[in-house]
């Protein structure tokens, strides 16, 4: 058992919130019950996963997409009425960390990635002002695009979409990946010299840019690149602080 303020004030220290300028706030985004001893992870705070927290009285969800994003309306209406009613009900914390969980070098998305990919020779990279956002690494052999996507579909349980580089033949080795809606980072993954390029989303831009970059691009899904980050940061502290932890996914194809 903890205290609310104790595993917030863990966490942001843990995932260094305060270098990170993001979207929305990282940490208590809707405040329940002071003691936790139960909580549970997934990678979106939508209507379905809070239900499945209150069945299991969970006192905590920590999610990767939590609420209050710049640009979304302040009022609590319609569907974010109906999730905050919910969480308040049953007395459920909601902590949402975004870009410190795609970024931290030991259990973010990006580095939960490249260990299931048994990447070697992994860096981070600064990407749009951001620390660790983009990664690269290298595979142990280097693999055709029709054996890589069967690899990802292996690592992400579902089909990726495929969009070949101007040779459609070219051989991987040197990976670069972002998780997540982070597409146009795809000049940058050029640049650092990627035979491939990794991310959760797809715009139509995005097929001219493999193209002309010669540069095989995998959409994987973006709830699916980000399951892992949220999954290791629970896990993490029901090590530390011996509470009850499990994962509650969904069918989100995209």
């Amino acid at each position: 058992m903890i205290q609310r303020q104790e595993l917030e004030a863990y966490i942001h220290q843990y995932l260094n919130v305060p270098l990170f300028k993001d979207y929305a706030p990282n940490g208590l985004q809707v405040q329940g019950s002071e003691t936790i001893k139960t909580i549970r992870t997934a990678v979106t705070a939508s209507k379905e996963v809070i239900a499945a927290a209150a069945r299991d009285k969970a006192e905590a969800l920590l999610v990767h997409h939590g609420y209050f994003w710049k640009g979304e309306s302040p009022q609590i209406t319609g569907m974010k009425h109906g999730r905050i009613k919910l969480l308040l009900r049953h007395d459920i914390n909601l902590l949402g960390y975004h870009l410190p969980l795609d970024c931290h070098t030991e259990i973010g998305n990006n580095a939960c990635l490249a260990k299931a990919l048994e990447l070697h020779e992994v860096r981070s990279h600064d990407a749009a002002g951001t620390p660790n956002l983009l990664w690269s690494g290298k595979l142990k052999a280097s693999l055709s695009p029709n054996v890589f996507e069967e690899t990802l579909t292996s690592v992400f349980g579902q089909n990726p979409m495929a969009i070949l580089a101007s040779e459609a033949e070219k051989p991987i080795e040197h990976v670069a990946f972002c998780t997540g809606g982070a597409q146009d980072f795809i000049a940058e993954a050029a640049n650092l010299g990627a035979d491939a390029y990794i991310s959760g989303e797809v715009s139509e831009r995005t097929y001219y840019q493999a193209k002309e970059l010669n540069l095989h691009y995998f959409a994987c899904g973006h709830h699916a690149t980000e399951r892992a980050g949220i999954q290791a940061l629970g896990l993490h502290l029901a090590k530390v602080f011996d509470l009850n932890h499990a994962f509650i996914d969904t069918d989100n194809p995209v």
